[in-house]
């Protein structure tokens, strides 16, 4: 990838639903197009809901990964 955008990191364990997603949310918005967002969550719905709303809204969903009690979403912005 050519593309030289920073990767802002936003952490939300401990948030449950639908708190992840609404931060997530507010942070993409102000975010300029094509930036990348790594989320951190820890609740079980966020498998569900991120990659929900990231096809909803537009945004790409680069990585969905676990890391122990950890839920990992990289997210390019639309």
């Amino acid at each position: 990838m050519s593309e030289n955008h920073s990767e802002i990191t936003l952490d939300l364990s401990g948030l449950l639903c639908p708190l992840p997603v609404l931060k997530a949310r507010k942070r993409l918005d102000a975010m300029d197009s094509g930036a990348i967002l790594k989320v951190i969550a820890t609740d079980p719905m966020s498998a569900i809901d991120m990659p929900h709303f990231c096809n909803e809204q537009g945004h790409t969903l680069l990585e969905q990964a676990k890391d122990g009690g950890a839920l990992i979403f990289r997210i390019r912005r639309k």
